[in-house]
C-alpha cells in the first residue's frame, strides 16, 4: 500500500492520540517493562512527544535524551517535567537531510536509542535506522516499535499517517542492512488487535475512543499474560532489538 503525506508542523490527531494514551498507564508502563531490560547508560528517545514513555525513565532517573521532530511536543514536554535538564531535550530530525552535519556532535553518542511508533511515520524507513546507527556507541542497542500487519493497516493508520506496518521479517531486515546484529524479535500486544481492527476499519474512527481505551487499560494485566501464554508470535505491534 502506498500512501502519501505532506508534513504538518502542528499534528493535531497525533495530539489527540497521545493525550488520550497519556490516560493509560498500564499499558505505557507496559511498554516501558518490555523495552527496560535493554536500556543502559545514555539513552535516546526519538519521538518523545508529551512525555507518555519518557516518565518512566525519569522516573527511575536513567539518563535520558529527549527528543521530536516538532517544536510543540518539546514545549509539552518542558511543561509537563519542568525540573527535567532542558539541554536534554532536543529537536530533532532522523532523516534530515543534512543529518551528518547537523547531527556530527551526537554521533558515537548513545548506549541506547528507543523509538516507540514512529518509524512507521517515516518515509525513508531505512534511512532511520541506519542513522540511528551513527548515533550509537558500540555494541550500543537500538529499540524499534511499530504497528504489525498490513494486512491491519486501516482509518487510524491514515489519520495517524502511518506510510505502513511491518512484520519481524521486514522491520528485521531494516536492522540487518543497517549492520545491526539482531538481539531480539518479538510481537507485543495480541489483544489490541481485535479492537484495532473493528474500531478503526469496521467503525471507521479517526482516533482511538477513549472509552475503548479506558476499558482496554483496565484489562491490561490480563493482556500481558495472554502475551505470555502465546510466546509473543502475534501483536498490533512488532518490536525488534539491534546491537551496533
Amino acid at each position: 500500500m502506498s500512501q502519501s503525506f505532506t508534513y504538518k508542523e502542528i499534528d493535531i490527531e497525533g495530539m489527540d492520540t497521545l493525550s488520550v494514551l497519556s490516560d493509560a498507564d498500564k499499558l505505557n508502563k507496559w511498554f516501558f517493562d518490555v523495552i527496560r531490560p535493554y536500556c543502559s547508560g545514555e539513552i535516546l528517545e526519538v519521538g518523545s512527544g508529551i512525555g507518555n514513555i519518557s516518565q518512566f525513565f525519569i522516573e527511575n532517573k536513567l539518563s535520558i535524551t529527549l527528543s521530536d521532530i516538532r517544536s510543540n511536543y518539546l514545549e509539552a514536554l518542558s511543561k509537563r517535567f519542568p525540573s527535567f535538564n532542558k539541554k536534554k531535550m532536543i529537536l530533532f530530525d532522523l532523516v534530515d537531510p543534512d543529518f551528518d552535519n547537523k547531527y556530527l556532535h551526537l554521533f558515537g553518542s548513545f548506549d541506547t536509542i528507543f523509538a516507540l511508533n514512529v518509524v512507521e511515520h517515516i518515509e525513508q524507513d531505512a534511512l532511520a535506522i541506519s542513522n540511528c546507527h551513527k548515533l550509537l556507541k558500540k555494541g550500543g542497542n537500538l529499540i524499534i516499535l511499530v504497528p504489525a500487519y498490513q494486512a491491519l493497516y486501516n482509518r487510524f493508520d491514515k489519520e495517524l499517517e502511518h506510510y505502513k506496518r511491518y512484520n519481524t521479517r521486514s522491520l528485521n531486515d531494516l536492522f540487518i542492512k543497517a549492520n545491526f546484529k539482531i538481539v531480539k524479535s518479538r510481537y507485543f500486544n495480541f489483544a489490541g488487535i481485535p479492537g484495532w481492527f473493528v474500531s478503526g476499519r469496521l467503525l471507521k474512527n479517526k482516533i482511538i475512543p477513549e472509552g475503548q481505551l479506558k476499558f482496554y487499560n483496565r484489562l491490561v494485566p490480563l493482556f500481558r499474560i495472554v502475551d505470555k501464554l502465546i510466546f509473543n508470535r502475534a501483536g498490533l505491534s512488532v518490536i525488534t532489538i539491534g546491537q551496533k
